[in-house]
């Protein structure tokens, strides 16, 4: 088990090696258990590469899984295991907060790029990706609450190939659940996207965990605000199929 930013130690006092998970898409953020909590920059070590949106635009699978296996390279030199990232949801509008971190408004590059850069993450032994935000993340602002309202031919032709080609074509470690709800359910709560769709018609054998602080009490305190639509629950990711939340 891991958590951002620091070991999980205890597991390691019972012989079982632990995770480390780092920010982020474009590289990898590594700082103190104590500086994380204190909201202080300190012993922070980074690397970061050109954004999505950048790399996205030379559309050169083979730079990009070289760009991949120099983040490896990163991994392997700092103990990180997996890296969260690569983002890849569809630029479904201009204005979504996220979109310097996504790739395309096509699926077919999105998730041909994000294989290729997961190919190079995971050339190196123990280093591995998170895709995210699955699925469906549009927006930055109130992403916690906000409601993608998608048609299943859409949701399976765009918003869900992108993650479909990069499972298929790289095998990345994790997958990392949105905040978001999908036509009403929280997509880390939708057992149709993270089980019936992720797992039997995709295969995937790797982890999937949710977004930080996505469930419960956890969502109000992070927003700070009413919602229109209550949070998530731990219970409910579980039962879709999430591993960590």
């Amino acid at each position: 088990s891991g958590a951002d930013f620091w070991h999980l130690k205890g597991v390691e006092r019972l012989g079982i090696p632990s995770v480390m998970v780092t920010d982020g898409p474009h590289g990898l953020r590594k700082q103190s258990e104590q500086a994380d909590h204190l909201g202080i920059n300190e012993s922070v070590k980074a690397v970061c590469f050109p954004t999505g949106c950048a790399t996205a635009s030379s559309f050169d699978r083979n730079l990009l899984r070289k760009l991949g296996e120099t983040i490896g390279q990163e991994c392997q030199a700092e103990n990180v295991s997996t890296i969260l990232g690569p983002a890849m949801n569809i630029k479904r509008s201009p204005l979504c907060g996220r979109n310097f971190e996504y790739y395309s408004e096509d699926p077919v590059v999105g998730g041909r790029i994000a294989a290729a850069i997961t190919n190079g993450v995971q050339k190196h032994k123990g280093c591995g990706t998170t895709i995210k935000h699955f699925a469906l993340n549009n927006q930055e602002t109130n992403r916690m609450a906000s409601n993608s309202i998608v048609s299943e031919r859409a949701l399976r032709e765009i918003y869900l190939r992108t993650f479909e080609i990069c499972i298929r074509e790289s095998a990345p470690a994790a997958v990392m659940s949105s905040y978001n709800l999908v036509n009403g359910e929280h997509a880390n709560n939708s057992k149709d996207i993270q089980t019936h769709v992720l797992r039997d018609e995709w295969g995937y054998e790797g982890a999937v965990m949710t977004d930080w602080y996505a469930v419960g009490g956890m969502i109000a305190a992070a927003g700070g605000r009413e919602n229109k639509h209550p949070a998530g629950l731990a219970s409910g990711c579980i039962h879709a199929g999430n591993d960590l939340v």
